[in-house]
């Protein structure tokens, strides 16, 4: 998609904190950190929630899974705990409609967030 934001980063026309990519996602520094580490990991190719990506490449959604506890193992935060949040719509929080997932950790993460 032309106007999204991330699929511009992804194409490389937005610049972005790359830490891991792999044939179906990239991952990258949050710019607006709420951890000490914050990771998005998303799909190379456009989906609006994590619902719409389960429904149409559920072995994408798990390789999104996947690289996202590999980008925790590679910041140090896997041994002691990490989080794995996928907002999915506007009242959840997401803000950017191109699924991702925030790898959130280096720190006590207390439930309920906020």
């Amino acid at each position: 998609m032309t106007d999204c934001l991330f699929c511009k980063i992804v194409s490389g026309d937005v610049p972005a904190e790359i830490v891991r990519e792999s044939a179906g996602t990239v991952a990258f520094r949050d710019i607006n950190p709420q951890a000490p580490t914050h990771v998005l990991v998303i799909p190379r190719e456009h989906h609006p929630t994590a619902a719409e990506l389960a429904a149409a490449d559920a072995g994408l959604l798990a390789e999104v899974v996947r690289e996202a506890h590999q980008v925790a193992v590679d910041e140090g935060v896997a041994d002691g705990g990490y989080r794995l949040v996928l907002n999915t719509g506007a009242q959840a929080g997401q803000t950017v409609f191109h699924v991702h997932a925030h790898v959130l950790g280096g720190r006590g993460l207390n439930w309920p967030p906020g």
